[in-house]
């Protein structure tokens, strides 16, 4: 690739071609030193295992200072072990310094090396070693070798390969040969170079899933956690802590996932945590809400007055969405969403005004639909990696970040060396050493490329780094704090820096996707139930006159289950997926008909009761009970003549149920089935129809007659019994001038009460019947 352009794409000083042309001629073939780097040849490989240099494990576990300048002494710690089954006598260990090497391919060839051929190594500084009188079996050594740089024999500024090596004797070999080497690179550019690199390095703060579309069912919704991992990693000495704290003080370009903000909010804000063994919650504690609050206090200091790129809320899965998601009309709208809810999350939690402008397709691995998909919420960047996008022309250096790709979008490409160096278990200080000083190393490698030309780099690491990963790269960067090579660019200045003419433009095509990436992506299935699940809350929304309280947890937790953080966890994914519909449709059936199995009416005309109750802690409004009669000849439903359907508007507060009278009207005796169901107001079913029957019988005149009739009988006899004992009590009355009412037995008695309709009582006939 010409992304890898050795050092024949670079324009040597004097001094250098001279070193190079004395090395062709001493060793009758060019470049020896670079030769010396590559891949032994078999024979080579021979001459390597023969010489017992894989008997004692070498590890260089620092290396300071990583990039030394005139006047520095060169530190290199590190431990010995013997793996071997016999002891080391008479060993030391020493120091080589090779020749600078020639671009970034040797450098990569270098790096593999791992054997010794003596022919071909550099010499030893004998008077810079560290002895070890003896090494028993399994043992191992620490050991520490400090050098001044004058001493390394550093000229032109360059990559120099250092070795370290440690010589000594075996039982059976009189003669001290190497028994075990560890190869590193350190830097060397002692003054500021002609044309530093712009490098812009992407500190992503992303995390996985934590927060479930549940929550209480108290008025402040607390949230419910799908378990409560988070506060470790907001924790002093956590992943999150750690890139907060060190990129405060890094010159990086924060790229934030949305979600990660709202889900520390709401761990402030107070929060419980769900028990998958009992389905049970407990609140969670006031130390972890405390951790929450410092974390964001700290992650706002930090971007304040810094550029901030925001990704989509959640940080969907864009390659998923291009592959399989694009088989689902509707799907890309979610992206659209999730744009939209990324500013607002951003800017109301942090306070500052991030970009939405760029997009991050998993490991920067891209093709026509991906970009598309990207790009379809309104971005224009989209950050591949040279890997994905790389260079097919006779380009003879790495290219500068930015290419146009076509209808007023870009490709930011970032270098897939300088993206991936960090990967891997950096907990291991050899590891997390050779890590720093690779970086080190080809960074000042594609500065020397062209020492005329300045070109701007983009560096875009894993998604969520460990923590010694964070360590590792903060490391690094400290490293080129002092600017000699390299100057701190942000994303969107890297975004608008112009592009090289020869570099390549063209987006690979579909098939050059990665099968490994590929096989990781959501399946089709998965944006089915996406859909699935918006729709039902679309529908659920316009009966709420409080939404806010369930689309925005409800559309958060949708954006959830597009996220990358689900590669490669499929049962876990479709477990919350499942859970995020389960919930929601639970909370709809909240409002409901409340069953009934049958209804009887007597008499032509009468009622139904039929209720809607409403569980929510919200009022319900804009539904419609839509009443249906399957056999309108007999029943009909409604007031006046009647009809086969009637529609009542319902509107119940929160936790109350409201019982809707339904007038009827019956023709005939007989059973028949009415329908009940919900509507919204655009005529869409709400829950399931409900069916029940009613059973009519009809009274007819006749019974109407015979039931006046006997009433009548009823009232006369009660007021034939009223009157006799009138009668009886005036009887045992003595009047006051002592005369005897039976001495008069022509005086009346007092008349009965009047019965009449100006009294106000009821009349003695049928029409209380009828009323």
């Amino acid at each position: 690739m010409a992304e890898a352009a050795d050092f024949q794409g670079m324009t040597p000083s004097p001094a250098r071609r001279w070193a190079l042309r004395a090395a062709s001629l001493l060793v009758g073939a060019p470049l020896l030193a670079a030769t010396a780097q590559l891949p032994p040849a078999p024979a080579a490989q021979a001459a390597e295992e023969a010489s017992g240099s894989r008997t004692v494990d070498v590890s260089l576990d620092s290396l300071a200072p990583a990039a030394p300048v005139k006047g520095d002494t060169v530190t290199l710690s590190g431990t010995v072990t013997n793996k071997s089954r016999t002891p080391v006598t008479e060993a030391h260990v020493g120091l080589r310094v090779g020749k600078p090497l020639s671009g970034r391919t040797q450098l990569d060839s270098a790096a593999d090396r791992t054997g010794f051929v003596e022919s071909v190594e550099p010499d030893e500084l004998e008077t810079y070693v560290v002895k070890i009188p003896e090494l028993a079996p399994g043992i191992s050594k620490d050991f520490s070798l400090a050098v001044p740089v004058d001493k390394l024999d550093l000229d032109d500024p360059g990559v120099y390969q250092l070795g370290v090596t440690l010589s000594g004797k075996t039982r059976g070999r009189s003669t001290e040969r190497v028994l075990g080497v560890e190869r590193s690179f350190l830097p060397w550019q002692s003054s500021p170079a002609q044309q530093k690199t712009q490098l812009t390095y992407l500190w992503p703060l992303i995390s996985t899933t934590r927060l479930s579309a549940e929550t209480g069912s108290d008025e402040q919704q607390t949230p419910v956690f799908e378990n409560d991992d988070l506060a470790r990693e907001l924790a002093p000495g956590g992943r999150l802590e750690q890139l907060v704290s060190l990129g405060d003080e890094l010159p990086v370009t924060w790229v934030i996932d949305p979600d990660l903000l709202a889900t520390v909010e709401a761990m402030v804000k107070g929060y419980t945590v769900k028990d998958k063994t009992t389905g049970s919650t407990s609140a969670g504690t006031r130390e972890n809400r405390n951790v929450a609050k410092n974390w964001l206090n700290s992650l706002e200091k930090a971007v304040k007055d810094q550029k901030v790129v925001a990704l989509p809320f959640a940080d969907p899965d864009l390659a998923s969405l291009a592959h399989r998601g694009k088989q689902v009309p509707g799907s890309l709208n979610q992206l659209q969403r999730a744009t939209e809810a990324a500013v607002i999350t951003v800017d109301s939690i942090l306070h500052v005004k991030p970009s939405t402008d760029f997009a991050w397709p998993v490991e920067g691995a891209v093709d026509p639909a991906i970009v598309n998909a990207a790009t379809s919420a309104g971005a224009h960047h989209v950050i591949a990696r040279s890997d994905s996008l790389g260079e097919g022309g006779n380009l003879r250096y790495t290219p500068t970040a930015v290419r146009p790709i076509g209808a007023g979008r870009t490709a930011v490409v970032a270098d897939a060396r300088l993206s991936t160096v960090f990967q891997g278990d950096m907990s291991r200080a050899e590891n997390s050493t050779r890590a720093v000083q690779q970086f080190l190393a080809h960074t000042l490698a594609l500065t020397l490329q062209d020492e005329d030309k300045q070109r701007s780099i983009v560096v875009a690491p894993q998604r969520m780094p460990s923590v010694t990963q964070v360590q590792t790269m903060a490391a690094a960067l400290r490293a080129l704090s002092a600017g000699r090579w390299t100057q701190p660019l942000d994303l969107e200045a890297a975004a608008k820096a112009k592009p090289d003419p020869g570099a390549t433009t063209r987006v690979p095509g579909s098939a050059a996707y990665p099968e490994e990436l590929r096989d990781r992506e959501l399946p089709t299935s998965a944006f089915e139930t996406i859909k699935a699940t918006q729709q039902r809350l679309d529908q659920f929304k316009v009966v709420l006159t409080r939404p806010e309280r369930v689309v925005t947890p409800f559309g958060n937790a949708i954006n959830r289950e597009m996220s990358t953080s689900w590669r490669g966890k499929d049962t876990a994914a479709g477990a919350y997926r499942e859970d995020v519909q389960g919930y929601l449709l639970a909370l709809t059936e909240e409002v409901n008909l409340i069953e009934k199995s049958t209804a009887t009416l007597s008499g032509r005309s009468a009622t139904i009761p039929v209720t809607v109750q409403n569980k929510l802690v919200q009022d319900v409004d804009h539904l419609v009970l839509r009443l249906r009669s399957t056999m309108p000849t007999r029943l009909k439903l409604g007031e006046g003549e009647g009809q086969a359907e009637t529609r009542v508007p319902i509107k119940v507060r929160g936790g109350h149920s409201q019982s809707v009278k339904i007038p009827t009207t019956a023709n005939a005796n007989g059973k028949v089935q009415v329908v009940a169901q919900l509507f919204t107001e655009d005529n869409t079913p709400y829950g399931p129809p409900m069916q029940f029957t009613v059973k009519v019988n009809e009274v007819t005149p006749t019974i109407m007659l015979v039931i006046a009739g006997g009433v009548l009988l009823l009232v006369l006899a009660g007021i034939k019994m009223y009157s006799q004992r009138k009668r009886a009590a005036a009887r045992d009355e003595v009047p006051e001038d002592g005369t005897d009412q039976d001495e008069n037995p022509e005086q009346p008695s007092d008349p009965p009460a009047d019965t009449g309709p100006e009294s106000g009582e009821p009349k003695a006939t049928g029409e209380k019947v009828d009323r």
